[in-house]
């Protein structure tokens, strides 16, 4: 299947070449050839789609018309005649003409003329047309070559050499008069991949991957129905910061000069830039192709789980960056770090060819990773069943480029051959040993070095583990990780304490699956235990897919951490729009914990809820908002902080 992502660099030259003085004005159905000389391949569109690839050679002497120069002509062309139907691949041509002579393989050092040929007709007066710049009277072809083992570096004499499989291929998906375009590379464009347009661009992983495609120098545009609607003008500011140029979601932001368009599964088929990408021809491209476009282009380190991967991937950021790695990272979390520096932070580029990323596996996307060194910290019952998801980690593992980094847990042990097993336990080859647990962080020690962690809880000890063996495999020496570690900044919304009101802690949290669930409330005990508080829970699902599908986990989950104490509101389910099927309520949820024992409520309204939680909590609790997908989260948390606040007794004025 044709590369998306090889489309819209096709595309991107293509429109390039519609702006050269001699361009044609090509219809509707169209089909262009498309020769990458920066690349070493070509490409055949139709209507945007990518027919056909292969890997060619252009002219050892560069580019340039100019008789005898042996250099490859750019600019428009058409196929002038096709010669060679029928022959036998390995026939040798010469001046156009079958010799009768057949290539079997044989090393020759004389450069052959095979299979196939294609000879081309400029179509640029006074650059690749007329005299001493003439494309057909210079012989310049498509041809098949006995030099295939060199295909992919600039060698030929000056024509377009294919392998003979792919030249006869070509052949019989083109006919004379099909234009030509010989393109040179895309000035200004750091990826080289022409404008991408990104619909929902405010979404946590399309916004990291437009905020990468900026800061290394590409071309990027969004539009989102938030931004249509006024809301989140931080995001928005960010992302113009960096040159992103963001559109109305009407389809506007395809017009001109788009070279394709990134979509996530959240964006649906009815969305008005999905619907103009169709009309208009413009490739549509998934989130993660992209992303795996850039995890091929980099010495990449691919985190999958089903807990943990965004913490993890700011750990291992933030310890290479602190070693003098100098990394890039590509992140569905917000580092607090990247924060504090005033970006958005779920996205930095660095100089290095490093390149830091979370592999989803809630989406399938993770089997598209060619990783360098690939991570797999867990495997438990999320977005699918778990033999689903090892069938896709199975995938991934085969895939990796140089090793793998595994968590101990026995579900896991078949991925671990020939790579690193780090954990707690006494079969983990990285393994922390005199774990402590406190209520701020942990301290443990790896190999005699002690190390000390400022993020609370045992899955984040873990955590941590798993960064340090994916440093240790890029040859990171332990002493370097010490302090990058002790430093570490955490993540927005991952057990992120927002402040302390009246004794009283609130907490934000992006909990929103049944094991980060109870490993935030077991982080929550840790801290309250002291004081004897109690821990108020409130959960809100991110999708009636997830909830459904997870009822009993998260019933089982909640009952088994929550303390007699504690007490739990569930917020209505999250509704994103779209045609998500709404076939469950959060009440359902709290019916079937209420008859196991636990004290939980579902909350009317957010109003409500703070009114609930200001008048009800008392010193020493802790105030625990979870969730996902809702960017409004954090603002009820802070609303609710306000509210402690307002409601102090020592701050009241009469």
């Amino acid at each position: 299947m044709p590369d998306p992502v090889a489309a819209a660099r096709y595309r991107a030259l293509l429109l390039g070449g519609l702006a050269r003085a001699g361009a044609p004005v090509p219809e509707r159905g169209t089909r262009i050839l498309v020769v990458d000389t920066a690349r070493q391949h070509l490409g055949l569109l139709e209507d945007g789609r990518l027919l056909f690839e292969a890997v060619i050679s252009t002219a050892k002497n560069g580019l340039g018309c100019e008789e005898n120069s042996y250099r490859t002509p750019t600019g428009w062309h058409r196929i002038q005649a096709r010669i060679g139907a029928g022959a036998e691949s390995g026939a040798v041509f010469r001046s156009r003409v079958a010799t009768g002579e057949v290539w079997r393989g044989e090393p020759r050092d004389e450069d052959l003329i095979l299979t196939r040929v294609l000879t081309l007709d400029g179509l640029e007066e006074g650059w690749n047309r007329g005299p001493g710049r003439d494309s057909l009277a210079r012989f310049i072809y498509l041809h098949g070559t006995n030099q295939e083992s060199q295909l992919g570096s600039p060698v030929s004499h000056g024509c377009v050499r294919m392998g003979n499989a792919e030249v006869a291929d070509l052949f019989e998906r083109v006919t004379e008069g099909d234009l030509v375009l010989i393109a040179e590379d895309l000035p200004g464009d750091g990826l080289g991949l022409g404008r991408l347009h990104f619909a929902g661009v405010a979404g946590s992983g399309m916004s990291a991957l437009a905020q990468f495609v900026a800061l290394k120098g590409g071309r990027a545009s969004g539009s989102d129905r938030s931004f249509d609607r006024l809301q989140r003008p931080e995001a928005r500011a960010q992302l113009e910061a960096l040159g992103v140029a963001i559109h109305s979601q009407d389809g506007s932001g395809l017009e001109g000069d788009c070279a394709a368009l990134v979509v996530s599964t959240a964006v649906e088929e009815e969305v008005p830039d999905v619907v103009a990408a169709r009309r208009l021809g413009v490739p549509v491209i998934h989130r993660s192709e992209l992303l795996a476009h850039l995890v091929a282009r980099y010495r990449t380190v691919a985190v999958t789980g089903t807990s943990g991967k965004s913490t993890t991937v700011a750990m291992i950021f933030e310890i290479l960056r602190g070693a003098g790695r100098d990394p890039s990272v590509i992140t569905g979390g917000e580092l607090v770090a990247l924060q504090r520096e005033g970006r958005w932070g779920n996205a930095w580029a660095g100089t290095s060819d490093l390149l830091i990323i979370e592999a989803d596996e809630s989406d399938g996307s993770v089997v598209r990773y060619h990783a360098a060194v690939g991570v797999i910290l867990n495997l438990q019952r999320d977005h699918k069943e778990m033999g689903a998801v090892a069938e896709m980690f199975r995938t991934f593992r085969a895939q990796l480029r140089e090793t793998v980094v595994v968590g101990e847990s026995e579900n896991l042990h078949e991925f671990a051959e020939g790579g690193m097993v780090f954990g707690l336990g006494s079969e983990a080859g990285l393994r922390g040993e005199a774990l402590q647990l406190a209520l701020e962080g942990s301290c443990f020690r790896v190999q005699g070095v002690p190390f000390r962690l400022p993020v609370p809880g045992r899955h984040n000890a873990e955590n941590a583990l798993a960064a340090l063996a994916a440093c240790h495999a890029l040859g990171v020496p332990l002493a370097a990780m010490v302090e990058p570690l002790a430093r570490f900044q955490g993540v927005a919304r991952r057990f992120q304490v927002l402040g302390t009101r009246r004794g009283v802690t609130v907490v934000d949290d992006f909990g929103h699956n049944p094991a980060k669930v109870a490993a935030s409330i077991r982080a929550a005990h840790l801290r309250v235990g002291a004081a004897g508080g109690r821990v108020l829970a409130v959960f809100q699902p991110h999708g009636y897919g997830p909830l459904k599908f997870l009822r009993a986990d998260f019933v089982e989950s909640f009952a088994a951490e929550l303390a007699p104490g504690d007490r739990l509101w569930f917020l209505e389910v999250f509704y994103a729009g779209g045609t998500a099927a709404r076939d469950i309520s959060s009440a359902e949820v709290v019916a079937d914990l209420t008859a196991r024992g636990v004290a939980a409520a579902f909350a009317p309204s957010r109003e409500w809820l703070a009114t609930q939680l200001s008048e009800g909590a008392r010193a020493g609790d802790l105030i625990l908002i979870m969730g996902a997908r809702d960017p409004s989260l954090t603002a009820l948390a802070m609303n609710i902080l306000q509210d402690l606040e307002r409601s102090d007794p020592s701050l009241r004025r009469d």
